[in-house]
């Protein structure tokens, strides 16, 4: 479970002030990156894919800190609006189920299938997510098994499991993400279950402010260069990719999926809470979130 901290990883994150396209270099990427800049601009696909890593490895405890309440009070949030698995339903029952998550984070998601029956394996590709994992569960006297990989190469055999799911985790924030939905449907089971929650595609079209200010569009939708932040030595620090609803139904299909249900959750009145972009005025009007239902025939 991955889904935006405050002070960084907005997807839609940009100055109101600087117009509609904030500075950025030409689609060529041959010229050095800028220092500590901030902006949608096109980067090698080997710099940005392994940008995430290094990210939250740093900021992972700081994170799990700061949202400690919101993510732990329900266990398994699919976003920020704060629908819960108990709630939707979408992984089916899960009892007996061999479940895999991606993009597992601290594992709040796996914790909470593990403790209704599942057999329940958490990835992620950050050692810094993962060595926090191991402290909830010391804490919650539980044991998930965790492996530290890329969503792009997962080390499990074919059609060895019946659920996989990632709640706002890999996807955004690599350039290939049709690797992670091939990777999903090559060790799911025949009928099993991929399910996976993302930025919803439309809010990449506006300023991330959380109230009515940010309710103009400001970007272009078919804009897919991703947002990414440079260090100081103007190497990519991190990197979060955008793709249209069409653009992940397309890869999807392309992994031999079916698409069988997309779910935009709706801002429910008990959320007061404001997170980067998504917060109860705009969440009112735009959906933040999108969460797809695929299956493997």
């Amino acid at each position: 479970m991955l889904y935006p901290p405050v002070n960084a990883h907005e997807p839609t994150r940009v100055d109101p002030d600087a117009g509609p396209d904030p500075p950025c270099q030409d689609d060529t990427v041959s010229a050095p990156l800028p220092p500590s800049h901030a902006g949608y601009f096109e980067v090698p696909d080997d710099e940005g894919g392994t940008a995430a890593r290094g990210w939250w490895d740093a900021n992972a405890a700081e994170y799990l800190d700061e949202h400690r309440a919101f993510l732990g009070d329900a266990g398994f949030r699919w976003g920020p609006e704060g629908l819960t698995e108990d709630e939707a339903g979408l992984l089916g029952d899960v009892a007996g189920a061999r479940v895999l998550e991606v993009g597992a984070g601290a594992a709040h998601c796996s914790r909470w299938l593990a403790a209704r029956g599942a057999t329940v394996v958490a990835t992620d590709v950050s050692a810094g997510m993962l060595g926090r994992a191991a402290v909830l569960d010391a804490a919650a006297g539980t044991r998930v098994p965790a492996v530290q990989a890329d969503a792009r190469s997962l080390p499990f055999a074919d059609g060895g499991f019946d659920v996989v799911f990632t709640s706002f985790g890999a996807i955004p924030f690599v350039p290939d993400a049709e690797r992670v939905h091939a990777e999903a449907a090559r060790v799911l089971r025949p009928g099993g279950r991929w399910v996976f929650s993302v930025t919803h595609p439309l809010r990449w079209a506006f300023p991330d402010d959380p109230t009515f200010l940010g309710m103009t569009a400001n970007r272009p939708y078919f804009d897919r260069r991703p947002y990414v932040e440079t260090d100081d030595q103007g190497h990519v620090a991190y990197a979060e990719y955008h793709r249209t609803l069409g653009d992940h139904v397309r890869d999807v299909v392309a992994a031999g999926l079916r698409v069988r249900d997309v779910v935009e959750p709706e801002w429910p009145e008990w959320n007061d809470q404001v997170w980067g972009g998504w917060g109860p005025e705009r969440g009112a009007y735009l959906p933040g979130t999108a969460v797809f239902v695929t299956t493997k025939d």
